[in-house]
């Protein structure tokens, strides 16, 4: 990784960990738990990536933006992770909230931490200086795409096709919603944060390349799960194989899907620059994705 992008991603890790460490400081304990563990805080990073590719200024509202969105990807890990769902026993190198605590905990955890999204997301858009409707806007975005047209409809798509082999548009439309949903959100959102004045075009320019870069985060993954070890990622490796997931790897193998997770990635980049974008943060970002090594 380029010590830039990787300098990036750590400022943008520490900006976001601060507001979550304030509003978990008091508490539940499996909250707090899950919140704070080892991450990559993509999804948060996207947000600042995009709000300053729009030439929006440095503000605290954004950071909460940033953490409101790192709040639902992370409730959404606790219930992935339950046994009735994924039954993993390892996220982000330590034991799941389910593992750490129980179930019930675990459980009931990540449904509060949905409501605490929402008020960390309402906290950061009283310190914005936007209209009532691009508030609104922002708020919808983000649930939008933790909703049954995003990341739950996507899981529960998932599950369903477990033991299956899925045509590879049906296995696109599932990850376009579990994983890349709530990517191509916090693009959107970190645009629409830069103020009243950015155009439409520019924000759907942010909406392709999220899709985009969605979808090829999720290509990506499923080729480490299928290559690297437990230690590597650090959860569970081969859990694809395991649970007979229908996956990028298992219909066009593992070189195959690198390329297109890298053709995904350049995609990306082509809509930025067809918008007059020029934001090389969100360009590293791109070939980050398809590069990480966990």
């Amino acid at each position: 990784m380029k010590a830039q992008i990787s300098s990036y991603l750590a400022d943008a890790r520490a900006r976001v960990d601060a507001v979550l460490e304030q509003w978990a400081a008091h508490g539940d304990a499996v909250i707090r738990y899950s919140l704070l563990g080892e991450g990559k805080r993509l999804r948060p990073t996207l947000v600042f990536a995009s709000h300053e590719a729009l030439n929006g200024g440095p503000t605290g509202g954004v950071a909460e933006l940033a953490a409101a969105v790192e709040v639902v990807h992370a409730y959404s890990l606790v219930h992935d992770d339950l046994p009735c769902m994924d039954d993993d026993d390892l996220r982000r190198g330590r034991p799941t909230a389910h593992r750490a605590f129980d179930i019930p905990r675990a459980t009931r955890a990540g449904y509060q931490m949905v409501a605490l999204a929402a008020r960390v997301l309402t906290h950061g858009l009283a310190q914005l200086d936007l209209s009532e409707s691009r508030r609104r806007e922002i708020a919808l975005e983000l649930f939008r795409a933790a909703g049954a047209g995003g990341m739950i409809g996507g899981q529960a798509l998932d599950l369903e096709a477990e033991a299956k082999r899925l045509p590879i548009g049906q296995l696109q439309d599932v990850h376009q919603r579990k994983t890349g949903a709530l990517i191509a959100a916090s693009c959107v959102i970190g645009g629409l944060s830069a103020g009243e004045t950015v155009g439409r075009g520019h924000i759907d320019a942010l909406r392709a390349y999220g899709e985009a870069i969605g979808l090829a985060f999720q290509i990506a993954d499923d080729v480490l799960d299928a290559t690297a070890t437990s230690d590597q990622l650090g959860k569970t490796a081969g859990k694809d194989a395991a649970h007979a997931k229908a996956t990028f790897v298992t219909l066009l193998g593992v070189g195959a899907a690198r390329a297109e997770a890298e053709r995904l990635a350049a995609r990306a980049v082509d809509q930025l620059r067809q918008a007059g974008l020029a934001s090389p943060t969100l360009m590293e970002l791109a070939h980050y994705i398809v590069t990480r090594p966990n």
